[in-house]
């Protein structure tokens, strides 16, 4: 997240007096710029989605226009994508602060291109792991899309436009899947000239990412300009003015500005190790560290497990971008109910990951055993909507006590470590210097795994659902001896 721009303020005595009901020239001309601004980075949002060819890329490499064998694209190209975004996931996040954002978006719009080059001109296993590279970029740089709004904006409106951001882009995707099926299914599209289709889209994006404006601020490199203009002071702020006091350094606000840079981070990095003791957001973080890296995996792999279930000779019985369509559609339904799911999270946040998990290793067991494409495919939904069931609620645990600056360090930290994750779990299962699994036992794996993180969650629901009823149960009373003997006369008869 970035910090918002605010308009220079002005007193009243300044402002020439205005009939009631309208709004000075001023303030009017702000207002409708930030409007169109957020307008013109939904639909750049939404564009940059639209890549029909996107859903049939695994086909397309086994089929007759490529003709990778599927241990090739299973073994050797496949792995490539998370050791890349493992590799530039650090640096690409640091960047798009330190650069302001465009450039990292005009980098991914480059990478986008330079995927589907390769996927058309490409013939050689090392030209598609190259392609897979450039797709670890592109992933790596979502954030600064996810980010740059925030710039745009007060903070009292960052929820709004963060929901306007992220529809335009599930509607993006929803409509690239539809499009990509619509053109195969019922144009007798080839997977070849799909693809061309996808590269004019994706040029397009780059057109479009050249016309954003690039905002004079961010969140950890660029907050000069803030303090300058009144800006309200962060949390970085305040860890600034915590290092001049504890350092006693009285120089100019230049040398000032300097030493927090260099020092901000790390004293942010402190700051999450100490917020980490949270019961809440040591939960909500293992889930995202270890259930969005099994996900992933997941995702990565599953059109080649319906690629030897369903081995289709002809492109229209393909019916990836219509699963990917009804996922997403899913998807953003599950997510949108789950804001309005009102529990005491504290006692019941371990019980229903553990249970959403559960399900989801049944579906990954079904998906890997049964023989009928289309069961596969409903499973395959499901599984993607439970997991967007639980996203909108573990950002919310998880921002809901941290500062926006902590809550974006925390974020990247979790990712950062899921992806590491990844990384080992991709060398040890599917890359072919390790086992080199084909599909079927990989997802006997992601099964397995799925297993142990549901076994784990329900048994912490378990100490913690026993821990609460043991508080709440009152204490019980021991009588003293008066109440006793008012309760038993008898008693007193026999004592006297």
């Amino acid at each position: 997240m970035t910090v918002p721009r605010r308009e220079p303020l002005s007193s009243a005595a300044d402002m020439p007096q205005q009939d009631e009901g309208k709004k000075p020239p001023m303030e009017t001309a702000p207002e409708q710029r930030w409007k169109l601004q957020v307008f013109y980075l939904c639909f750049y949002g939404f564009m940059t989605q639209i890549r029909p060819g996107e859903s049939f890329i695994t086909p397309y490499l086994l089929g007759h226009d490529k003709n990778f064998t599927q241990v090739e694209v299973t073994n050797e190209i496949t792995p490539v994508l998370t050791y890349s975004y493992m590799a530039v996931l650090v640096p690409i996040f640091l960047l798009t602060d330190y650069l302001r954002y465009k450039p990292v978006l005009v980098l991914q719009s480059l990478s986008h291109i330079s995927i589907w080059l390769l996927l058309v001109l490409g013939t050689s296993v090392l030209a598609m792991q190259l392609m897979e590279f450039f797709y670890g970029v592109t992933m790596a740089a979502r954030i600064a899309y996810s980010s740059y709004i925030f710039s745009l904006v007060a903070p009292s409106r960052y929820q709004r436009m963060a929901s306007y951001s992220r529809s335009s882009v599930l509607l993006g995707v929803f409509t690239s899947s539809v499009l990509g099926q619509l053109c195969v299914t019922l144009g007798s599209v080839s997977f070849l000239i799909l693809n061309y289709v996808s590269l004019g889209f994706v040029t397009f994006g780059l057109f479009l990412t050249l016309f954003l404006e690039r905002p004079k601020r961010s969140l950890f490199f660029n907050r000069a300009e803030a303090a300058c203009n009144g800006a309200a002071p962060a949390e970085l702020d305040k860890m600034a003015s915590g290092d001049k006091m504890d350092s006693g350094d009285k120089t100019d606000g230049g040398k000032v500005m300097g030493g927090w840079r260099q020092a901000v981070l790390c004293r942010m990095l402190r700051e999450v190790c100490t917020v980490a003791k949270q019961s809440r957001l040591q939960l909500w973080s293992c889930w995202w560290i270890f259930n969005s890296a099994g996900y992933y995996l997941v995702l990565y792999y599953v059109q080649i497990l319906w690629n030897d279930i369903y081995p289709a000779r002809d492109n229209q019985r393909v019916y990836n971008g219509g699963v990917d369509a009804a996922s997403t559609l899913l998807g953003a339904i599950a997510s949108f109910a789950a804001g309005y799911l009102k529990i005491r999270w504290a006692l019941w946040s371990a019980l229903v990951i553990g249970v959403v998990t559960a399900i989801q290793a049944g579906l990954l067991l079904f998906m890997n055993t049964t023989g009928n494409i289309w069961l596969c495919y409903t499973a395959y939904v499901l599984f993607r909507g439970s997991y967007q069931f639980l996203v909108p609620i573990a950002i919310f645990q998880i921002a809901t006590s941290l500062s926006k600056e902590l809550c974006a360090l925390v974020f990247g930290v979790n990712t950062f470590f899921s992806t590491v994750l990844k990384t080992v779990i991709t060398i040890i299962v599917a890359d072919k210097r390790g086992l080199g699994l084909s599909v079927h036992p990989q997802f006997y794996v992601y099964f397995s795994y799925f297993s142990l993180l549901a076994l784990v969650y329900l048994l912490m629901a378990m100490v913690v659902i026993v821990r609460h009823s043991r508080r709440a149960q009152p204490p019980e009373l021991i009588p003293t001896e008066g109440q006793v003997q008012e309760k038993s006369p008898e008693a007193a008869t026999v004592q006297a």
